[in-house]
Parts: structure tokens; C-alpha cells; sequence
């Protein structure tokens, strides 16, 4: 299995990094490139990691995919080229995955002229967003993972973080992945109630503390603005477009994971996607049961995840691909 490492240059100041993964004896012709595009307060460190097997991007890869995961502006390995820090969930959507998507075509072993794309979290809104601004856009399949669009429901603890727009928009955030690092194991032994809206540390190894956190970011303070605008209003309104109504008029093959006991995007939330969309092929996979609850981050690192989540994901492309 090969990992290589890109730059693309988002003519906004940064070089996004992407990373491509493939089994160069796997790669099952006719299939399109996979993106995995992350969410908020992260990078993609995350899908190339497993405390206990394969990750979602080498999972994809052994079941004969070509697997991109990128880092958007302020994310991972993304240089700073001089660009802005005040930046918008549009700029994410429309500027950054719309490089990530025409570099990866670009690049791609497949000869495909469109992708499959996998939103986790935000960088499903993110995904959505391009499609219902970017009519020409080159997505195939879409794969939101506990993503939002219209905040059907709120957990209390979100509600009380973002409760105030202006305070979160003034506020910079510095030190997350350290702080990060030291209270996971805390919380996983004195309070697992708490850590659960993130992770059930029951189906979860979180002594791989300094690994796991690996993938958290230093939220921006003006997507923070936005972010408690959005929660506060139920909808995401951009360029005069609500994208709780724009979906609606996609048609693209889609699959939309629920997690049943995720805190961060409870599951009507994560659900409405599946409901509004007109497409004819989809499918909604709600992952968990009454006795183990899956949370957000479990759709990618629990000992659940390669049975409940990966294994039916890759199906799915694949059946997708014709």
C-alpha cells in the first residue's frame, strides 16, 4: 500500500496538503477516486489512524479503492502561503474542496472525471454546500458521517458553547490538542459521561491518547461565529441560499451515516440530509444498538467501526460505481 503526499494551492495562501493511498494490486478498474473531506476543529490525521486495525482510508484501500483524505485551510499539514485567517465556511466549500476535488482528477491513477466524496462531520455541510452552490460541480456519490445541515436538534452542551456569536467570534483558541491530550484520560476514567457526547470510551481505546488527538485543530474564531449563527438559526443561509432547502434538488447517489448515540450532531440532526435529499438511490445507516452506543469520533476509531460503518461504506461505493 502507497501513501503520497500532494500540494495544492487554493490561490487564497495556503498549499493544501491532500494525501492518496492505493493498493496498487487491488485497484478495481472502473471505480472513482474516494475523498474524504474532514470537519470541524480537526484534520484528516484521523482516517489514516486506528488504535486497534486498519484506518478508513487503508480499509477503503485493501477493498480496492484510491483514497484521498485532504487538509482545508488551517488543518494539518496545510502550509500558510501568507493567506487570512478571516475566513468563511463558503471559502472552506466552494474554494478549498473545490481545489481539493480539481487536484485530485488532476492526479488520479483511475482516469475518472468525477470523485466520491465522504463528509465527516462539518465537511459534510462542506460537501453539501458545493453541490447546491456549484452546479457544474464533479461529485458523484455522496457519504455524509454525522454531518449537519439544519439543527433539527442541539445537544445542551453545543448550545451553551455557541450561545453567543459575538463572544465566540472575538475569542482566539490556542493550545486545543494539548489541552486535548491531558483531559481525555480523565474524562475516560472520572467522567465518562461527559466524554461520551464525543466517544464511548466502552467501545473506544483512549490510552492512545497522544495519537488520537493527533487530529484536533484550533477552531477559527470567525468559523466559530458562523457556526453559533447557524445553531442558533437552524439553517445555514449563504449567498442568500438556505441549504437546508437547496439539497433537496440533488439527485447524486447517497449514503448518510447516523451514529446513534452521537452527542456533537444528534441523530435527527445527522438524519435530515436522508430525508431531504431527492436522490433515487440512497441510504440511511444508523450505526449503534440499545447496549453499545456509537458516538461521533466512534464512526471512525471504535472497535465497532470496521463491522458497523467501514465494511458497509465500502459496499456501498462500490455498488455505486456500477
Amino acid at each position: 500500500m502507497k501513501t503520497l503526499r500532494h500540494w495544492a494551492p487554493n490561490g487564497a495562501g495556503y498549499r493544501l496538503a491532500l494525501y492518496q493511498t492505493f493498493d496498487e494490486g487491488r485497484l478495481v478498474p472502473g471505480r472513482r477516486p474516494v475523498i474524504i473531506v474532514p470537519g470541524y476543529g480537526m484534520n484528516s490525521f484521523i482516517f489514516s489512524y486506528h488504535p486497534g486495525g486498519s484506518s478508513l482510508e487503508g480499509y477503503l484501500a485493501e477493498q480496492g479503492f484510491e483514497v484521498w483524505r485532504a487538509d482545508l485551510r488551517e488543518q494539518g499539514d496545510t502550509q500558510w502561503d501568507g493567506g487570512s485567517s478571516n475566513f468563511s465556511l463558503e471559502d472552506l466549500a466552494l474554494t478549498d474542496v473545490g481545489v481539493v476535488i480539481d487536484k485530485v482528477l488532476s492526479e488520479t491513477r483511475t482516469g475518472a472525471e468525477r470523485a466520491d466524496i465522504i463528509g465527516c462531520s462539518l465537511g459534510g455541510a462542506l460537501m453539501f454546500l458545493h453541490a447546491a452552490l456549484q452546479p457544474a460541480h464533479r461529485m458523484a456519490t455522496l457519504v455524509s458521517m454525522g454531518s449537519p445541515v439544519r439543527w433539527e436538534r442541539v445537544h445542551p452542551l453545543i448550545k451553551v458553547a455557541f450561545s453567543s456569536p459575538r463572544l465566540v467570534g472575538m475569542i482566539r483558541v490556542r493550545g486545543t490538542r494539548k489541552i486535548a491530550e491531558l483531559a481525555l484520560p480523565v474524562l475516560a476514567k472520572r467522567t465518562p459521561w461527559l466524554l461520551s457526547v464525543y466517544m464511548n470510551p466502552e467501545i473506544t481505546d483512549v490510552s492512545a491518547a497522544r495519537e488520537l488527538v493527533r487530529t484536533v485543530e484550533d477552531p477559527n474564531r470567525h468559523i466559530n461565529r458562523q457556526m453559533a449563527e447557524w445553531i442558533q438559526r437552524r439553517d445555514l443561509i449563504v449567498r442568500g441560499v438556505n441549504l437546508s432547502e437547496a439539497i433537496g434538488a440533488l439527485d447524486n447517489p447517497f449514503l448518510c451515516v447516523v451514529a446513534n448515540g452521537d452527542g456533537v450532531v444528534p441523530r435527527e440532526t445527522a438524519a435530515y440530509p436522508f430525508y431531504k435529499l431527492r436522490s433515487p438511490k440512497k441510504k440511511l445507516l444508523e450505526v449503534g444498538t440499545d447496549t453499545i452506543a456509537m458516538a461521533h469520533a466512534d464512526l471512525f476509531i471504535s472497535r465497532e467501526a470496521h463491522q458497523r460503518v467501514f465494511a458497509p461504506l465500502a459496499a456501498w461505493l462500490a455498488e455505486c460505481a456500477g
